[in-house]
């Protein structure tokens, strides 16, 4: 009865997690397996593995791979990088800090749409944006950000975002790193480079795999930022998978298509999950 009590109670949560999961995921299965286009709701015959042979041999998805792991690529190695340096920065004692770190951490809570209307129109516009008003000031000619580098834009984008939590996790951190072992480097002729990498860097080592995973995880399906600004363009020029997948479902109104694009991504996104479990999971342990 000691084990019954327990496991009654958490039933139904077990159970509505479990339908929550395994029902949308059997639906998917089911759309990719048959011929299902929008403008032919009655029509569902049985396709087998043709829409995922058909998803992998579009002339998009070779340079929508390549894209997302630029993108992914990018945008973990500048939140890495800048959130390292900006936390040892902020880390510091001086006035105003709490400030500076509230400042510092409200990009991350600003929606994905709005993040790229702001980057859009405020910053990129090569008419009146900041970047433009620069350029003009130093006698050089603005530059079109989403129509001459588009994926570069997203990266800026999107590492502008993220690059709050990156800071977080490292400044939470650093409140854990024993100060006597860095005064008594110092004392030792350490510089600050040495202490740097000898001590602070493998201290972080466990935040920057934490880092890595959760960032692995969330960007792979990025697509606010692509779908408000370039819309997967020029051309192919910043198409990602998940946007890959929305032109298939809303663009084309193949669901059977889309639907094998999903189980592909998802099964990429596992195949990452695992690599980084064995890579630089055991930092965690």
């Amino acid at each position: 009865m000691s084990r019954v009590l327990p496991r009654s109670l958490m039933a139904p949560a077990v159970v509505s997690l479990f339908l929550w999961m395994i029902v949308p995921l059997c639906m998917t299965l089911y759309f990719s397996m048959v011929h299902y286009n929008l403008m032919q709701p009655g029509e569902h015959t049985f396709a087998g593995l043709e829409n995922f042979r058909y998803f992998v041999t579009d002339p998009d998805f070779g340079a929508s791979i390549l894209n997302t792991i630029w993108l992914l690529g990018a945008v973990i190695l500048i939140t890495v990088v800048l959130g390292v340096l900006l936390a040892l920065l902020v880390n510091a004692p001086f006035p105003g800090r709490a400030v500076v770190r509230l400042l510092l951490i409200s990009p991350f809570f600003v929606m994905p749409t709005a993040n790229a209307l702001l980057w859009k129109h405020m910053m990129m516009n090569p008419i009146y944006g900041i970047f433009a008003q620069v350029s003009e000031a130093f006698g050089l000619v603005p530059i079109d950000w989403l129509s001459d580098y588009p994926l570069l834009s997203v990266i800026i984008m999107v590492a502008w975002q993220w690059l709050p939590f990156a800071c977080l996790i490292f400044i939470t951190s650093l409140q854990s790193l024993d100060m006597e072992q860095i005064e008594a480097a110092r004392m030792d002729g350490a510089n600050a480079l040495q202490r740097f990498w000898f001590l602070i860097l493998p201290h972080l080592g466990r935040a920057i795999a934490v880092v890595i995973m959760i960032e692995m995880i969330f960007l792979l399906s990025i697509f606010a930022e692509i779908f408000t600004t370039t819309g997967g363009g020029p051309g192919n020029a910043s198409t990602n998978v998940a946007f890959l997948i929305f032109k298939e479902a809303l663009m084309n109104f193949d669901v059977g298509v889309a639907s094998a694009g999903a189980l592909f991504a998802v099964v990429l996104a596992n195949i990452a999950a695992i690599f980084l479990i064995r890579l630089i999971g055991k930092n965690l342990d």
